[in-house]
């Protein structure tokens, strides 16, 4: 990877290289498709499959399902369960993965004429995963088929439970295993160890997309069995909203059947056929078709928001439900926890940096705190994993002296199966996760066992991954290039996330005009270019870093390269583009 721009060291401290072969954009002559698709090479799309990925379908990216182990028997056993009309239970996590796997499955057996319900547990009550207890209090209340959906993979002793009540269990999951695996009647999760190579490969799907596999299982066995001689088969892909949304908010990497889930979804999304995700986007002022990003930063947090400080099956309940009405208020509700979760995530998240500040250099920066809202540890682990450029977790921890964490890594270091081996260590009372996040819980007394098995095991993962750190350039353009035409045609690479970065372009040199502190430490800028166009820019929470304090006191005689991605800012008017900023560099 080339030096961009003779950048070696800009503000922030990092070199600029070019991601690929980068691209010149100044020339008038450039067409945006020619940087399509060097974004599309860039990301590792191999030449002969760039038309592929330029539209990625459904058709193209989907595996067979019974590629992946258990699946028959799962479709199978939920085909019986549909036919004798049993009482089924969808178990799913609290978070946005869990939430729509949930309501996936639950549309998916309505439209086959199954009314299963579902069963969130209380974050605070119950914790992560399926409990011996609630298990076979379902099995109790009739139960005779549970599916547990983005948990259920680490539930040994809850499973056996519910194996010795009598009820069934399909584990629906995409977190790492063990080698030893649950009792389940089927366990399907491209994560386990058995797994073949061409379905391991699939191991970075969420959970919701494992569950649409299932779905597609179900509906091709009960074809074969003559289900849909007399009534039409389910719209199984009029489902592809609820994918995309819980494969963006879990920040699954978007490559292969990811980027179709999320491509696809988006599209069916925008139709609004679904009463509560429609309501969902009204209440987050969204009025036009949704991006990839909204996902991630206007409705995922919001269904989150059940999970975190509300009721924890408000999520399932907007996300299925089929009167207007009840989704409006549902949608209003979770607006109102979102802007309650906000406020907890600040104050725990002040505390938490302050604790960062004493701990020192070690490998996974790990704090704890007594009282700490444990719904909003995770977003506090990813705004310290930004801040200290290292995996973080953060640890809430009750009166007993018992401590539930969350965890979010950094690329190269697999937090998921570093936490699984601190479990197998006798360190943790439980844990599991994927490579860039992981939950966990455990005893006060152990946490400096825990940070030293930490430091030992990712040390060296950690600082390959930090001295391999640069900013990844993909074009440079001239501030008159940055405009909405320009952006729309950058969308034709996309979607853009997790894995599959969104573009970054650099553009200048350029002066600052005018610059100032809006909201909550973000720096606003416009920024001048010798082309004569200026731009507006925004860094978000990076008014008090170098990069926001350089850019505040830049003098009108030195100017300045930047590096942001290009965005679409609609709420004027007229659509005008903007840059958010990542970094800039003093060109003289």
């Amino acid at each position: 990877m080339t030096i961009a721009l003779n950048i070696s060291r800009s503000i922030s401290g990092q070199p600029w290289r070019w991601r690929g072969q980068g691209a010149d954009a100044r020339d008038p002559g450039y067409r945006p498709d020619d940087l399509v698709t060097q974004l599309l090479l860039a990301r590792g799309c191999p030449r002969e499959a760039v038309e592929a990925h330029r539209n990625p379908t459904i058709r193209h990216f989907m595996p067979d399902p019974s590629l992946f182990r258990d699946m028959d028997a799962a479709a199978d056993r939920l085909a019986d369960a549909v036919q004798r009309q049993e009482d089924v239970r969808i178990f799913g996590d609290y978070d946005v993965d869990g939430a729509t796997s949930a309501a996936l499955l639950i549309r998916l057996l309505r439209d086959l004429g199954l009314k299963a319900k579902p069963y969130i547990p209380d974050r605070l009550m119950e914790g992560y995963g399926p409990s011996g207890e609630a298990l076979v209090r379902l099995a109790g209340e009739g139960a005779s088929l549970i599916v547990t959906v983005d948990c259920g993979a680490q539930a040994f002793d809850a499973l056996l439970q519910a194996k010795q009540a009598g009820v069934d269990v399909v584990v629906v999951d995409h977190h790492k295993c063990a080698a030893a695996l649950p009792e389940a009647f089927a366990l399907v999760n491209p994560n386990r160890l058995d797994e073949a190579d061409e379905a391991a490969a699939h191991g970075h799907l969420a959970a919701v997309g494992v569950a649409f596999l299932l779905g597609a299982a179900l509906v091709r066995t009960l074809r074969a069995r003559g289900r849909f001689a007399a009534r039409s088969e389910p719209p199984l892909m009029e489902l592809l909203d609820i994918v995309a949304l819980g494969t963006v908010a879990d920040v699954a990497q978007l490559k292969g059947l990811n980027r179709a889930f999320v491509a696809q979804g988006l599209k069916v999304m925008a139709k609004r056929c679904n009463i509560g995700l429609a309501a969902l986007m009204d209440a987050s002022r969204l009025s036009r078709a949704p991006l990839c990003h909204d996902l991630g930063f206007a409705l995922g947090p919001r269904i989150n928001a059940g999970g975190r400080v509300g009721k924890a099956d408000l999520g399932v309940r907007l996300l299925t439900t089929e009167d207007p009405l009840e989704a409006a208020r549902i949608a209003a509700e979770l607006d109102r926890l979102n802007e309650e979760r906000r406020a907890i995530e600040s104050l725990v998240q002040e505390q938490a940096e302050a604790l960062l500040e004493a701990q020192g250099n070690r490998a996974v920066a790990l704090v704890s705190g007594a009282g700490w809202h444990p719904g909003v540890i995770g977003i506090v682990a990813g705004r310290l994993k930004e801040k200290a450029g290292r995996p973080a977790i953060v640890i809430a921890l009750d009166e007993d002296g018992i401590g539930k964490g969350s965890g979010r890594s950094i690329s190269g270091v697999d937090l998921g199966a570093a936490v699984l081996a601190a479990k197998d260590g006798g360190l943790l009372v439980a844990g599991g996760g994927h490579a860039m996040a992981a939950g966990l819980t455990v005893a006060a007394e152990k946490l400096d066992a825990l940070i030293d098995f930490l430091d030992d095991r990712l040390s060296a993962a950690v600082a390959r991954s930090r001295d391999d750190r640069a900013l990844m350039i993909d074009a440079v353009l001239a501030p008159a290039g940055v405009n909405p035409d320009f952006v729309a045609a950058m969308e034709a690479g996309g979607p853009y996330g997790a894995g599959w970065p969104a573009p970054l372009i650099a553009s200048g040199p350029m002066r600052v005009i005018k610059a100032d502190v809006v909201g909550n430490g973000h720096l606003r800028a416009i920024m001048a270019g010798d082309d004569g166009r200026s731009i507006k820019t925004i860094a978000f929470r990076k008014a008090e870093t170098e990069l926001g304090q350089a850019i505040l006191a830049a003098p009108r005689d030195r100017r300045l390269w930047v590096a942001g991605r290009a965005k679409i800012d609609d709420w004027g008017p007229r659509p005008a583009a903007e840059l958010h900023l990542e970094d800039a560099a003093w060109a003289d």
